[in-house]
Formats: structure tokens, C-alpha cells, sequence
């Protein structure tokens, strides 16, 4: 296995994560959030990886051995991530939608209304 996926994971959430702290705008600050939260389905579907392994479908009349099948939980915590995400998501630009209409900016640093 290759150390490539790896880092191409780690990279995704570290740039994404300046992002969100770098925004001035709560859109692209939920947009970076998606991206980086796309690192962690590279991250989960590498951590799954197993060369030559063969899907885990037991079947049929060759059932593949037990020894050479590909983890199926990996791949369920990936597809519910993806719903997670897309959840989180949902709400979060609907609370910038909400932010906009009540305060009309999406600049974190100009709703002083939220300071405590």
C-alpha cells in the first residue's frame, strides 16, 4: 500500500481547515468544510484497501476465501459519512441563509450581534 493516499488526505483537511479559519465569508467556510470532510472518505476508503482482495460477496457457486475479501464496514462508515456530511451541510448553509437575512452580511467579524 502507498503512503500517497495518506498524505493527499492529510492535505485535504490541513488546507481546508486554513481555509475555514482564514474565511471572511460563512459560505466558503462551509464549502471548505465539505472539502476537508472529503479528506476523511480518502482517509476511510485507504484505510480499507487491500490489493488483490476481492468484494465481500459470498454467493454463488466461487465463494472467494475468507482471507482475501475487502472489509465491507470501511465502505458502509464512507456511504454514511457522505450522509452525514451532506446533512451538516444542509444546515449549515441554512443557518448563513437565516445569518443574512437577520443581519445582511456573511463576514463573521462584522456580526457583532453574536459577541457576548
Amino acid at each position: 500500500m502507498s503512503i500517497y493516499p495518506y498524505c493527499v488526505a492529510g492535505w485535504l483537511v490541513l488546507i481546508d481547515a486554513f481555509g475555514i479559519i482564514r474565511s471572511h465569508n460563512l459560505i466558503h467556510a462551509v464549502v471548505c468544510l465539505s472539502v476537508a470532510q472529503s479528506g476523511t472518505y480518502l482517509l476511510l476508503l485507504a484505510i480499507g484497501y487491500q490489493r488483490g482482495a476481492a468484494p465481500p460477496i459470498f454467493a454463488g457457486p466461487n465463494p472467494p476465501p475468507p482471507s482475501g475479501v475487502v472489509d465491507p464496514v470501511v465502505q458502509a462508515m464512507t456511504l454514511t459519512d457522505i450522509v452525514i456530511q451532506a446533512t451538516v451541510t444542509a444546515l449549515l448553509l441554512a443557518l448563513a441563509i437565516q445569518i443574512h437575512k437577520r443581519h445582511g452580511t456573511l463576514d463573521p467579524d462584522e456580526l457583532s450581534a453574536l459577541r457576548g
